[in-house]
């Protein structure tokens, strides 16, 4: 499984990020434009996830996104997942929406 720093995916024009946390994780702090689908929905949801392209994984710190990032890529999908998660995200200075 494939891994990138948040600051390197952020530097590409386009990423499609798929954000594995939970819907109140999102009220918190979340990365506009991601498409949302919680880890434990993401087997039956598989089909809104492109797969014409690469999918950055983002989860709270990156365990998660791992995991889903492991079961994209077997079953086909270019998928890598962002180190650190959103947590790192934020750390690194990159835009993060806060709050509903």
């Amino acid at each position: 499984m494939r891994s990138m720093t948040p600051a390197d995916v952020n530097a590409i024009d386009g990423a499609v990020i798929v954000d594995v946390r939970e819907p109140r994780e999102h009220e918190q702090a979340r990365v506009e434009g991601t498409i949302d689908i919680p880890l434990g929905e993401l087997v039956e949801r598989i089909d809104e996830v492109p797969r014409d392209t690469t999918v950055y994984v983002l989860c709270h710190v990156g365990g998660r996104s791992a995991q889903a990032a492991q079961y994209l890529e077997a079953q086909g999908f270019d998928a890598v997942n962002i180190d650190g998660g959103i947590v790192e995200w934020y750390r690194a200075g990159l835009p993060v929406a806060v709050g509903n």
